[in-house]
């Protein structure tokens, strides 16, 4: 998914229904503030916790970007735990604390709507960051459709090398209410069904679950298992779902499977053989992107954007592939991880005959 910071990475930061951090922001010239004077209220509302990316880096990158870029203001924290209500219920809690822009990451992206028309009756503009959202103001994010594509190439480039040309795919897709979920699917099916490679069972994820992944991977094995070549996963945590299910049923050797978000089991296990990539979204430029663009809309500004979506100023930033060959490239290079991060006792020897060393 990117994306920033290894100090950040595993702070596990307790996640907390309405947690509220005054962010003692500064630059000298006082720009946070703007033309509009005084302190701004920034609330920014994260969907889940099971992906870990959302505690591990969105938050502590976009707290650090708020501080950086604004001088006194306040940040207002949610996490909603998967659940569209409790983070409806926490942005109108955000609203009625008098926030000033909402960053919205949405649980639905369809039940979102109704949080932007109660900020938009109170004059709140929302930034939809990650997932898009209808009628927000402005949108962060990544190429999706091409995050999919690259995923399904990834996966196919991986079989050709191995010589193989056809057999069955799993594909399992992420969250049916999460609309970037439909862009990874409608990507990843714009390569795979011309492919040569057939789609022998698909799952929609509920939640993004990783338990429902394996449990579903666990249903199909009996029907799939002799012919299945390859395995789709949308992101790292249905990847861990799956090949735990693969190893479960006894899949030797396991086929490759894809992942999304750079996730650090995922890393390990692509350094261990058990996944073959994961998809890197920076995250840092991500999350600056963002809360320059909520100061700016604070301030009665329009924020900087690179294209634009159903008429919303976006930023779009690209996703990269991330295998074996690349992980000292990637999260390594851009301290998302350390080398001692990915290869701690048990993963060790993997690493060694990776090339992946701390020299």
């Amino acid at each position: 998914m990117s994306v920033s910071a290894s100090r950040l990475v595993g702070l596990g930061l307790a996640v907390s229904a309405l947690a509220v951090s005054l962010v003692a922001c500064g630059s000298d010239d006082d720009s946070g503030s703007g033309s509009g004077g005084g302190a701004k209220k920034i609330a920014l509302l994260l969907p889940e916790s099971k992906t870990t990316r959302y505690e591990a880096l969105d938050r502590p990158l976009f707290t650090e970007a708020l501080k950086a870029a604004c001088a006194d203001c306040e940040l207002i924290y949610s996490n909603a735990d998967q659940d569209a209500a409790k983070q409806q219920q926490q942005a109108e809690a955000a609203l009625t604390q008098g926030a000033n822009v909402l960053v919205l990451d949405p649980v639905d992206g369809k039940a979102a709507a109704a949080v932007v028309a109660s900020a938009k009756s109170q004059s709140v503009p929302v930034v939809a960051y990650d997932r898009f959202i209808e009628n927000a103001d402005y949108y962060v994010s990544f190429e999706n459709e091409a995050v999919g594509k690259l995923q399904a190439q990834t996966l196919v480039d991986t079989l050709k090398a191995a010589g193989k040309t056809s057999g069955n795919l799993a594909m399992i897709n992420g969250a049916p209410t999460d609309p970037n979920a439909a862009d990874f699917k409608k990507g990843a099916h714009s390569v795979l069904d011309s492919s040569g490679f057939k789609v022998a069972a698909e799952f929609d994820t509920p939640d993004w679950s990783p338990d429902k992944a394996q449990a579903w991977m666990e249903g199909q094995l009996s029907a799939i298992k002799n012919g299945l070549v390859g395995v789709y996963a949308a992101n790292d945590g249905t990847a861990g779902g799956a090949i735990a299910a693969l190893k479960g049923g006894g899949v030797t050797p396991l086929p490759p499977v894809t992942g999304q978000d750079s996730e650090l089991a995922a890393i390990q296990r692509i350094v261990a053989g058990d996944q073959a990539m994961t998809i890197y979204k920076a995250v840092k430029p991500q999350a600056e992107a963002a809360a320059k663009g909520a100061l700016a809309l604070a301030n009665g500004s329009k924020p900087e954007s690179t294209t634009e979506k159903s008429g919303i100023p976006s930023t779009i930033l690209d996703p990269v592939a991330v295998t074996k060959a690349n992980i000292k490239d990637t999260v390594v290079k851009d301290n998302i991880y350390k080398v001692t991060d990915i290869c701690t006792a048990s993963f060790a020897a993997a690493c060694t005959a990776a090339g992946l060393t701390s020299n």
